[in-house]
């Protein structure tokens, strides 16, 4: 069946369409996809079926796009904490 992997760099973004065996689950297509054979130390913690996290073992349907998410830089509820704490501290000063 066919299958589709998905991996974004911050300017590059890669679409791969593979051809995978009926019941093949999430981390088996990764293992034999074209994203993992130019990519072969990336990190597949974080993996999604069309914006939605999925473990390894979920099985894949016809058409599927598997997505390989990177970690992020910071944690968006740190960067908003540490931007409340900002906008207080400069209300206080005035």
């Amino acid at each position: 069946m066919k299958i589709e992997v998905a991996y974004a760099l911050k300017e590059e973004q890669f679409l791969f369409v593979e051809q995978v065996a009926e019941g093949c689950t999430v981390a088996q297509a990764l293992q034999q996809s074209e994203l993992l054979r130019r990519f072969p130390d990336l990190n597949l913690e974080k993996v999604g079926i069309f914006g939605k996290l999925v473990d390894a073992d979920t099985v894949l349907r016809e058409m599927d796009r598997i997505e390989v998410y990177r970690p992020l830089k910071a944690d968006p509820r740190d960067r908003r904490r540490e931007k409340v704490n900002q906008e207080r501290s400069a209300q206080k000063s005035l």
